[in-house]
């Protein structure tokens, strides 16, 4: 048969001696593959969740009412931030095993949070689990940045793998509202107890994540300036934008679809003036209307995420995030020009679409700019601010009281200020119009004390 000794064949041996079977590595799942399974999971709990609440007092509530209401919650979730960045993350990042930990207690948490909010579908204490469930949510976006870059296996396909996260969750989010919405046909207590499920096996599935170090020591000089370039400075300003603008668009159309003084000119008059005319599917379906358009938005972001391969073949990948700018400026403006509730849902379609396509960039302009610094850690400090501007750009909506034109001109005056600045920022950087001293208030500006 075979000459070799018994404890050289394959499954036999100990120790070191042992030699496993030829079909071994077929059942062994790679790390990535695990995270985009965690992901998709993620995705699904959070559809899930997005069913349930459809009907609930957190979204039928007046306007008036839960003004005081997100105010208050919007201002809270600032604080998990500001202490993740500073404090926890450093330290977290540092214990091995660290972000992995953190993924498994957010879905731990996600999964009793869901069970919570079954006794209090019709109390206002839904309101903070609500937001509690928001700040987790923002809260793993940035963990599952810090984890990426130490899964893949080569730093060049960074920008493939977030695509691929993208799209697995886009599509296993799509599906999993089917059963979702399936089950809150007999009661949204039972949605909810669905999405526990899932999040439950999000935190199963996390605990199988290798335990990877994001960052073993303090960054050292090279990692400092190469991450203060004056490049890098202004894409982190640009990419700031794009989120400020899909925070803004968030709670800006929450209101306004829920106005009551809404009204659509339909008609013209006999004398050639046009009419106010109530739109026969208006105010009383804002909740059913701010549903479409958080879908669009998820259907824009896997739309970016499915064509991330073609986009990242440009030779000046700084052209794709002023491009995402533009899109958020035109959309704003036709959606300000239009008002009608098609266009604002187009917008949220476009504007995540815009978001999708500048990470992209922006990650890519990390991976070419920052070859020597450490991208998990970077790209979590990065991340944990893009999300306080995403809240910090979403209090406004709800603080202020802002007519439909109003808000959506803003959102075309984020797009068109933020691309025309960056491009600006970028013909200085060419031509060198950006001096030394320039160069040093930046980074005085910018940099975080190690």
């Amino acid at each position: 048969m075979t000459d070799l000794p018994e404890q050289q064949l394959p499954g036999r041996g100990k120790g070191k001696n042992y030699i496993p079977p030829r079909h071994q590595d077929r059942f062994t799942v790679a790390p990535f593959t695990r995270l985009v399974r965690g992901h998709a999971l993620m995705a699904a709990g959070e559809a899930a969740m997005a069913v349930a609440l459809a009907d609930s007092l957190f979204l039928s509530i007046t306007p008036g009412e839960a003004r005081s209401r997100v105010l208050l919650f919007l201002g809270v979730s600032f604080a998990p931030f500001l202490v993740l960045a500073k404090f926890i993350g450093p330290v977290i990042d540092r214990m091995p095993g660290g972000r992995r930990l953190l993924v498994v207690l957010i879905a731990i948490l996600r999964a009793v949070t869901m069970i919570l909010m079954i006794s209090q579908l019709d109390s206002l204490f839904l309101f903070p689990l609500a937001f509690l469930a928001m700040v987790l949510n923002k809260t793993y976006a940035v963990s599952k940045s810090a984890l990426v870059p130490s899964l893949v296996k080569s730093g060049k396909n960074l920008v493939e793998a977030n695509a691929k996260l993208g799209v697995a969750a886009g599509i296993v989010g799509f599906a999993a509202a089917i059963p979702a919405g399936i089950l809150s046909l007999i009661s949204p207590k039972v949605t909810l107890v669905f999405g526990a499920l899932l999040f439950t096996l999000a935190a199963l599935n996390a605990f199988k994540f290798p335990k990877q170090i994001v960052a073993t020591e303090k960054p050292g000089d090279l990692e400092v300036n190469e991450l203060h370039q004056p490049g890098l400075i202004i894409a982190v300003t640009a990419m700031g934008l794009v989120r400020a603008s899909v925070g803004f668009v968030f709670f800006h159309l929450a209101f306004w679809f829920a106005d009551p003084q809404r009204a659509i000119p339909l008609k013209e008059l006999d004398t050639g003036l046009w009419t106010p005319v109530q739109y026969q599917f208006g105010p009383q379906f804002g909740t059913m209307w701010f549903g479409l358009a958080v879908s669009s938005a998820a259907i824009g972001t896997l739309l970016a995420n499915l064509s991330a391969q073609r986009l990242k073949a440009l030779k000046r990948i700084e052209y794709l995030l002023v491009a995402s700018l533009l899109i958020i400026g035109v959309a704003g403006l036709f959606t300000a020009i239009t008002r009608t509730t098609v266009t604002a849902i187009l917008l949220m379609a476009l504007v995540n679409f815009a978001a999708a396509i500048g990470h992209m960039s922006f990650e890519s302009i990390v991976q070419r700019d920052a070859p020597d610094a450490n991208r998990g850690r970077a790209l979590a400090n990065y991340y944990t601010r893009f999300q306080l501007m995403w809240v910090g750009a979403g209090i406004i909506p709800v603080l202020l009281e802002l007519r439909g034109v109003i808000g959506f001109g803003i959102v075309s005056g984020i797009g068109f200020l933020g691309s025309a600045v960056y491009w600006w920022g970028l013909r200085q950087l060419a031509i060198g119009g950006i001096d030394a001293s320039m160069v040093s208030h930046l980074r005085k500006r910018f940099t975080r004390s190690r």
